[in-house]
């Protein structure tokens, strides 16, 4: 194989190899624990408001749309991962699960907290939160949990 060939090849594997997987399977183990506290705590968000948000109505509408943003939210993780300060802090499971801490704080701070609500208020969703939603006894610990999970299985499947 030539230099210019094994370059291209070396390139793909660099890329595919970028924890994508990761970020999917850790946002889906930080979904099902975050959603497993949600439930408990206000069982309201997974029955009617996340469902609203789709304009659907029901406790397993609220799961799947609560699993795929998880989902969503950890191939974020990895993107913001590709920027080489965060990557080089992401070399071992404690420093990805605090940068994993400060993800999901983040998210609760923007998504939970901003995006979330005007989306429910647009729709018209008679329990929309007030924006902003940054409520401390809300979903913060749940979201913080989210990103530290997140954080420590991502390594396990970057490789590293």
């Amino acid at each position: 194989m030539g230099a210019d060939a094994q370059a291209r090849t070396e390139t793909v594997n660099s890329v595919s190899n970028q924890g994508w997987d990761g970020g999917v399977v850790g946002g889906l183990v930080g979904a099902i624990v975050m959603g497993a506290m949600i439930w408990l705590q206000q069982p309201a968000v997974l029955d009617g408001a996340i469902p609203a948000m789709y304009t659907l109505e029901g406790a397993a509408v609220g799961w799947v749309a609560h699993l795929l943003h998880g989902a969503l939210f950890g191939l974020m993780f990895v993107a913001f991962l590709q920027m080489p300060l965060l990557n080089r802090l992401s070399d071992t499971v404690v420093t990805a699960g605090l940068v994993g801490l400060l993800y999901g704080g983040a998210l609760w701070v923007v998504a939970a907290g901003i995006i979330m609500p005007v989306w429910l208020q647009t729709l018209g969703f008679a329990g929309a939160p007030a924006v902003p939603n940054w409520t401390i006894s809300g979903s913060l610990i749940p979201h913080l949990v989210y990103g530290v999970l997140l954080g420590v299985v991502y390594p396990f499947f970057a490789g590293r």
